[in-house]
């Protein structure tokens, strides 16, 4: 816990004096911390005009609990078309893959629970809600894009290799509200409980890595507070052509907006 200290008046006049003032160093601060994140802001734009590889981790943790459950997530995205296909993997679970197909707004899942074996489930892609935290809903890589865009007092963490490119990376906090947007009402008073119960102020850190060419090649949210989680995007194969169609109307079930569809 941080202690407060009391200086006499005269020796926190001495300090400005010989600082330039904490006014102008608080002032220079933000204003750099908007320059960087602006940077980010725009990586991410242009990122979003991209198709790409793109292989995420989700690894999560409740609180008390010594497993960790890791989500291995891979498949190409064409962000600008509103198109991709995913496949999803439960780590050690004897779990079958999930697909799924994103075409527009409609997310064809094929493996959840929600349906039988074999039949895909499709669902509205802006109404689908996550019961994860974390977790992006139907592993959507636009929507963590979207929480990137929110981060707050960025600052500049220096130069580091990603995919053996050389990129700079930035670090951030995301807010309560962004780090459980679109979260079920459910799983959200849950987590909001436990939090208020036990006085968890621990912040959400976002971490993004920007290339050469300005666009974002790799993203984290991270948490370690009341339970952990960390989410981890890397993209590759930028501009590669994605194709992708959706099932025959015979095939899939519709499942009622405002669903975990994934269940797993």
């Amino acid at each position: 816990m941080r202690r407060a200290y009391l200086f006499p008046a005269a020796v926190l006049l001495l300090c400005t004096a010989c600082s330039g003032g904490t006014d102008s160093d608080s002032g220079e601060s933000a204003k750099k911390a908007a320059d960087h994140g602006a940077a980010v802001r725009a990586a991410i734009e242009r990122t979003s005009t991209e198709s790409a590889r793109f292989d995420e981790k989700i690894e999560l943790q409740s609180a008390g609990s010594p497993t960790t459950y890791v989500f291995s997530i891979s498949g190409t995205f064409d962000l600008a078309d509103d198109r991709g296909r995913l496949t999803v993997e439960l780590e050690d679970s004897g779990m079958d893959p999930i697909e799924e197909v994103f075409v527009g707004d409609t997310v064809y899942v094929r493996g959840s629970r929600a349906v039988g074996e074999g039949t895909w489930a499709s669902a509205a892609r802006s109404e689908a809600l996550t019961s994860y935290f974390l977790r992006a809903p139907l592993n959507d890589p636009e929507h963590l894009l979207r929480q990137m865009k929110a981060m707050r007092q960025v600052s500049h963490e220096g130069t580091e290799q990603v995919n053996g490119a050389p990129t700079v990376h930035y670090r951030g906090t995301i807010d309560h509200a962004t780090a459980t947007l679109r979260m079920t009402a459910e799983a959200k008073q849950g987590l909001d409980a436990l939090r208020e119960k036990l006085g968890d102020n621990t912040p959400v850190y976002a971490d993004v890595w920007v290339d050469r060419k300005g666009r974002a090649v790799q993203a984290q949210l991270s948490y370690s507070g009341v339970r952990k989680a960390m989410t981890t995007m890397t993209l590759t194969d930028f501009g590669m052509p994605v194709k992708v169609k959706a099932p025959s109307t015979k095939q899939f079930v519709p499942v009622p907006a405002g669903e975990d569809v994934l269940l797993a």
